[in-house]
């Protein structure tokens, strides 16, 4: 049973975002026409991996040990995964295995810093620091969290995947980085939108908190703008490949989202959630999607 549960908190569904966000590093860097070896991709997403499911772990186990869980009323997509109020006494045991996956993304980053060299370094240094800091630090200061989780997947995920790789940064990787990392801060925010008043009593102080429900929904909005706009521009522009025209496809489904967004009203209870659930199974299933097909499009170009 403690296993089941320590197996949930890392939240199974949520983990495929890492290796999505690596293969976009590893595309960009087969367009770009650089040397790859299948045991670097294979690290990389093992790293990218046990980095996300540390995340994860630690972020259970501290809302589990703050109270919050049992403030929060949960949603497939925010809230937590509810695996240690189910079952208590996992707690020590998740604890520990998101000290060993943290462990673990430290060996592969160590393996990859003598391979690459040391801006290996300054990329898992602030992927720790990320890691360690968001729970406890960085929920404190909103515009901060809403940068941090973009920041973790879009700029270190995708740019220190494609360093660890390939040993250099592209233009490809550079022009593609930001779409992730609009996407997942965008992901974050709406995600906070249902915890408000349960991340307030417990001491957080996001951007949602600080915004309240209406403008907060609006930044989302705004950032899923912005991340389809580059989109357009880089592939205009010859930033990114031909081949990838297909990820603006997604952004039909974004219009429907923002207007969503920007006609949230805030309610009580049972009324404001069936406004959000909606809105964020689409920003899950979008960002998702998107990077995939990016993904695709950059490894045909390759």
């Amino acid at each position: 049973m403690r296993w089941q549960a320590c197996l949930h908190a890392t939240r199974p569904p949520f983990l495929l975002l890492a290796p999505l966000c690596v293969l976009i590093g590893v595309g960009a860097a087969r367009v770009e026409g650089l040397p790859l070896t299948w045991r670097d991709v294979w690290l990389a997403l093992l790293g990218s991996l046990t980095a996300h499911a540390a995340v994860n772990l630690l972020n259970e186990y501290h809302d589990f040990r703050s109270g919050l869980d049992a403030m929060t009323r949960r949603t497939p997509f925010s809230g937590g995964s509810g695996a240690l109020p189910a079952c208590p006494r996992a707690a020590p045991l998740v604890a520990l295995a998101g000290a060993a996956c943290l462990t673990a993304t430290v060996l592969v980053g160590g393996y990859f810093l003598m391979q690459r060299g040391v801006p290996m370094l300054v990329f898992g240094v602030a992927g720790l620091a990320l890691v360690w800091g968001y729970t406890g630090w960085i929920v404190r200061r909103p515009w901060l969290c809403l940068l941090a989780p973009g920041v973790g997947f879009g700029v270190l995920m995708v740019l220190g995947s494609h360093w660890a790789v390939s040993g250099r940064l592209s233009g490809t990787v550079l022009t593609a980085a930001p779409i992730p990392t609009l996407l997942v801060s965008a992901l974050l925010l709406v995600n906070q939108l249902p915890d408000i008043d349960a991340d307030r009593q417990v001491g957080r102080r996001h951007l949602a908190i600080v915004l309240g429900l209406r403008r907060a929904a609006r930044v989302a909005a705004w950032l899923n703008t912005a991340a389809f706009a580059w989109l357009a521009l880089a592939l205009m522009a010859g930033g990114l490949p031909e081949d990838t025209w297909p990820a603006l496809l997604p952004g039909l489904a974004a219009g429907w989202l923002c207007l969503g967004l920007y006609r949230l009203e805030e309610c009580a209870g049972d009324g404001e959630r069936r406004q959000l659930l909606p809105l964020l199974a689409a920003q899950v299933g979008i960002l998702l999607v998107t990077l995939a097909v990016l993904d695709l499009g950059l490894w045909w170009a390759g």
